[in-house]
């Protein structure tokens, strides 16, 4: 039997999510775009709740492409916020647009989004060595940083813990469990 993570349940979803994306270095700025789009609406809940939603969020918001969700109007939340595929939360999605907003600023002032997450850890990920969730932080200095540093160019919903969550599943910390096989 494959040895994983504690936290991944007998879903097919999560077990998928685990073994082929969780942890796995991403240097994709629109991928990593999207994270942290997807981090922030897990707020209060778990992830396999955005996870089962996540097709649906690609939908409706164009593969978060952020030229595209920029020209979404308040009536194009309101008719997301009927949407039962999506978390309705009109802070959660309007969060998604200010991010689209806030990433394009970026751009502009030619700050690479990729460059920008992985100088946190200076270019390379983190490697822990825990062996039980309890051990795992849920923020540290450094997603103290990265939050405040996001906060400071716009973006929403990116408090420390959910930059955290986002540093683990973009592989800038590898905190796959000792027993893992992954690790």
């Amino acid at each position: 039997m494959t040895k994983r993570c504690s936290w991944v349940t007998n879903d097919p979803l999560y077990i998928d999510y685990h073994d082929k994306e969780w942890g796995n270095p991403q240097y994709d700025s629109l991928k990593l775009f999207e994270k942290i789009c997807l981090e922030g609406q897990q707020a209060g809940l778990s992830w396999i709740t955005v996870l089962k939603k996540r097709d649906e969020y690609r939908r409706c918001f164009f593969n978060f492409e952020p030229q595209k969700i920029i020209q979404l109007t308040a009536a194009d939340i309101e008719s997301l916020l009927e949407n039962e595929g999506l978390i309705r939360n009109r802070l959660k999605l309007n969060s998604i647009v200010k991010n689209a907003h806030a990433y394009l600023a970026m751009q502009s002032n030619n700050e690479d989004f990729s460059q920008f997450i992985w100088s946190f850890v200076n270019g390379k990920p983190i490697i822990n060595h825990f062996n039980d969730i309890s051990e795992v932080p849920v923020s540290t200095e450094i997603s103290d940083r990265m939050s405040k540093a996001l906060k400071k160019r716009g973006f929403s919903f990116v408090g420390t813990t959910i930059c955290y969550a986002f540093m683990q599943s973009m592989g800038l910390v590898d905190d796959h469990f000792e027993n893992c096989f992954k690790k």
